[in-house]
């Protein structure tokens, strides 16, 4: 694989792998991804350049991104899709054609090298080229198109035409990993070539994201097998491969099955994966490897430097220094002034209703009366995007912007992508992560946060029970509610938050300002190594990879 390497292969990593992900967050410029799935996959690339890894990704140009976030006249939100150009990507010159509907589609490749932006090589796919028709050509317009066909088209680009232009480069993969089923049409382009599914298995590996619904896609078997989703291979074939006979067909079933191993991407996570597929017979076995972020790129480098010199005073600065670079986006796109010497929260993720971004301000008036609080002031800021045909998520998003309206410490940004996230990070003292328990996967933006010395308050979920260390390094919201009906766990929920708010935290910050430095510095230096990517990749080579 190593012709499209500007690094040397380190021979620990010598296995050639081919990284299939619907997206990839590798640079500001380069907007092709939405949220979680592609910051991990960014990292994921960051920390394979870093330990010279023989592995490259292969993903889709999406012309329109997933949307750019904007405000209408009335500062509510306002999606637009805007065609982007990437004059720095390098053309492959190289285009194969996929079966869709029974129709010839043809798909360019193109590369991002890996010294553009220090990250393993990645192929980008699209069907935006003239040898298309114009339905053909909106395949790769935009990212988790909400039409079903143009979403099962997306999934057969990746899968399909992903393993052909490897092909086509001579490049012959000792693993496909799948980062989420959704390039899974890749696994029978396999066995169509093989025609036996153990060489199939011992090439392929899946990493599955998410308890969600929405994350564990399925559709009509008929309708997959007319769009071509399962290549050339018999629906007979498909159904004796997967153990899949009922009319719906879930990607990650087939996915399962089509794998020599799969992984969770955090210790609960891989409980509760196990559970919910333990039915499906014959599947691989599932381990977990928790999530990480690349330090390289997201933590601050005087901030690491004041840490390791013992300098109290240079964090506490930097850290200010940090704060007032976020309160001036604040200003700019608000026109409120925030001070970096009060207490900044932050909630900034995609914005979908089990992540409960409103849960700060379920008890309303208590909300309020924090808000209101001279002595121990708050500033509060929400970022993040929802997907553009959630109209549950958006209005969310709009009644939090609504009350910001009346508060001149409270502020909604817009555009959060990762430059912005960046910003958050840095800035922010606290960094809230509120989902519903078991239903965040793995949740690592807290981890990039924590690499800025923000300190997390979070519901015990996801990878934050294997970091926190209750009030040493983090804390953590009681979950008493489980099981309950939804609007009693979030009331029981939104009390235990604002006690650990007013009880602990706010008073740590301006009561016992050493105190708060020794959590500060344990949040930092706890976070690295063990949510430092380069930890991830290399457990990927030893715990899947080379099994």
């Amino acid at each position: 694989m190593s012709h499209l390497h500007t690094y040397e292969i380190d021979k620990k990593y010598s296995k050639s792998v081919a990284y299939f992900s619907m997206e990839f967050a590798i640079h500001q410029a380069l907007k092709i991804y939405s949220g979680g799935l592609g910051f991990l996959a960014g990292s994921h690339m960051r920390s394979a350049y870093d330990l010279k890894q023989n592995l490259i990704g292969i993903g889709m140009l999406w012309s329109y991104g997933y949307y750019d976030q904007n405000r209408d006249e009335d500062r509510y939100l306002k999606i637009e899709f805007r065609r982007k150009r990437y004059y720095f990507l390098e053309d492959l010159n190289i285009t194969v054609n996929v079966k869709i509907n029974g129709k010839d589609v043809f798909v360019r490749a193109y590369l991002v090298p890996s010294e553009l932006f220090n990250s393993a090589p990645l192929i980008l796919l699209s069907t935006d080229i003239p040898e298309n028709d114009y339905l053909s050509r909106t395949i790769t317009h935009k990212l988790y198109d909400s039409n079903s066909e143009t979403r099962v088209a997306q999934e057969i680009v990746l899968g399909i035409a992903g393993a052909k232009v490897l092909e086509e480069l001579k490049i012959d993969p000792e693993i496909y990993h799948m980062n989420e089923g959704h390039s899974l049409p890749m696994t029978f382009e396999l066995y169509k070539k093989y025609q036996n599914i153990d060489e199939v298995k011992k090439r392929v590996v899946f990493t599955t994201h998410t308890p969600e619904a929405a994350g564990n896609e399925e559709h009509n078997i008929d309708f997959l097998f007319k769009m071509g989703f399962f290549s050339d291979v018999s629906l007979e074939e498909v159904r004796n491969l997967t153990g899949i006979d009922k009319n719906m067909f879930s990607l990650t079933i087939g996915a399962l099955k089509m794998s020599k191993i799969a992984n969770a991407v955090s210790k609960i996570h891989g409980d509760v994966s196990n559970e919910m597929w333990a039915f499906v017979e014959g599947r691989c076995q599932i381990i977990s490897i928790t999530n990480a972020q690349n330090r390289k790129y997201w933590a601050d480098k005087n901030l690491l430097k004041a840490l390791d010199e013992h300098e109290e005073f240079e964090l506490d600065s930097r850290k200010k220094h940090l704060k007032r670079l976020l309160f001036d986006e604040v200003a700019n796109q608000t026109g409120k002034m925030f001070s970096p010497e009060i207490l900044t929260i932050v909630w900034a993720r995609r914005f979908a209703e089990y992540k409960r971004p409103g849960l700060l301000k379920y008890d309303l008036e208590r909300f309020e009366n924090m808000l209101k609080n001279q002595k121990h002031p708050v500033q509060i800021i929400w970022a993040g995007k929802p997907y553009p045909f959630d109209t549950q998520a958006i209005n969310i998003f709009n009644d939090i912007t609504y009350l910001a309206k009346k508060h001149k410490n409270l502020a909604v940004l817009i555009g959060y992508e990762l430059d912005l996230s960046m910003k958050l990070k840095k800035g922010a003292d606290i960094w809230l992560n509120t989902p519903r328990v078991t239903r965040e996967a793995s949740g690592t933006s807290g981890m990039s946060a924590a690499m800025n010395g923000a300190i997390n308050l979070s519901i015990a979920d996801g990878w934050h029970p294997e970091f926190c260390r209750e009030g040493i390094n983090s804390f953590t919201i009681p979950t008493e509610g489980r099981g309950l009906p939804i609007e009693e766990q979030d009331r029981l929920d939104n009390k235990s938050l604002m006690d650990i708010l007013e009880h602990k935290i706010i008073p740590l910050y301006y009561d016992d300002r050493k105190e708060w430095m020794s959590v500060k510095k344990n949040s930092i230096s706890d976070v690295i190594p063990a949510f430092d990517s380069g930890r991830m990749v290399h457990e990927y080579y030893t715990l899947m990879y080379n099994v």
